[in-house]
């Protein structure tokens, strides 16, 4: 396992409020719910994303934006546009409502010739961010995400545009993958930028040692590792181990372990209600639930059963899985 798909792996379209658009100017599209992580594409036209106390971003065909919430945004055909907002959230399907229109959100396929007169087609989905290992992933980006079009991108807007045309059986599914294709490959295209805000992890992971070792702590974190064996594994000294990994992700590779280790803890202890304390601890690599609870405390400042109360207490906690 990869430190990438690692962290991705709670953000998830799975029955996402996710929309679909033929908009004819002027118009103006305010999404409002502040959702965790916001993916946007213009598949034909072009418009602005507005974001919250962010500088407004062109989209053109093909171009698509991630914007992090909890700040709103909106889309229009022009900055200043005379257009009223039209409120998107307050008023579209969630997808708690079930079914396949429904989890669409809003839909509107305009008329026949749509998109070829001038008119924009635009697709947004919103993604839930569920748990701790998530939230690492969307902490390292930056509020506003822009990838031009071109590139890996253009085969899924291909496919996510023959999806919105029709109403099959199955569709919801079809567009909550073609929507995780996307967001994985909107990040590395952005990530892979030259110049861009890559997170440290992002380019290590592509060193032959600290990438190595990346990979077998995201791998098996619950191994008894040491330096030593790390080195041993990436084929260097101890001392080489250290310092690369140092240097290239920012800090010591057992501190980044046991970071690591308290974030899946912090998910298990959400996850599993049941479980005690000393059996989320063996699972992250602790024999002793004490020494673990100390070390959970170090990092997330409360004590695992202090965590777990102040999480089933906290609005909206029913969402956590």
């Amino acid at each position: 396992m990869d430190a990438f798909s690692d962290l991705l792996r709670g953000v998830r379209a799975h029955g996402s409020l996710f929309g679909s658009t033929t908009l004819t100017p002027p118009w103006s599209l305010h999404f409002v719910d502040g959702a965790p992580l916001t993916l946007a594409t213009v598949v034909r036209g072009g418009g602005w994303v507005v974001p919250e106390h962010e500088p407004p971003v062109r989209l053109g065909a093909h171009d698509t934006v991630l914007v992090r919430g909890p700040g709103t945004f909106t889309f229009v055909d022009e900055v200043g546009t005379a257009a009223v907002p039209v409120e998107c959230g307050v008023e579209c399907a969630t997808p708690e409502l079930g079914g396949t229109r429904h989890r669409l959100g809003w839909y509107d396929p305009g008329g026949p010739g749509a998109g070829e007169d001038g008119s924009t087609v635009f697709v947004v989905g919103a993604y839930p961010v569920r748990g701790e290992i998530s939230r690492r992933l969307v902490e390292a980006l930056p509020v506003v995400l822009r990838v031009d079009a071109g590139g890996a991108l253009d085969p899924v807007l291909g496919h996510l545009a023959d999806e919105i045309a029709v109403d099959a059986p199955g569709q919801q599914i079809v567009l909550d993958r073609l929507l995780d294709w996307m967001l994985v490959t909107t990040l590395r295209e952005f990530f892979d930028r030259p110049g861009g805000r890559a997170p440290a992890w992002w380019a290590a992971q592509h060193d032959p040692v600290a990438g190595t070792a990346l990979q077998l702590l995201h791998t098996d974190p619950a191994a008894p590792w040491t330096v030593a064996a790390l080195a041993r594994r990436a084929g260097v000294s101890r001392a080489t181990l250290a310092k690369r990994f140092s240097d290239l992700v920012g800090e010591p590779p057992l501190t980044y372990l046991t970071n690591w280790r308290m974030a899946l803890a912090a998910d298990l202890l959400l996850e599993r209600p049941g479980a005690t304390v000393a059996e989320v601890a063996r699972a992250v690599g602790y024999v002793d639930p004490f020494g673990f609870s100390t070390a959970f405390k170090r990092v997330r400042g409360i004590s695992p059963s202090g965590f777990r109360r102040a999480a089933a207490t906290a609005p909206g906690s029913a969402a956590v899985g």
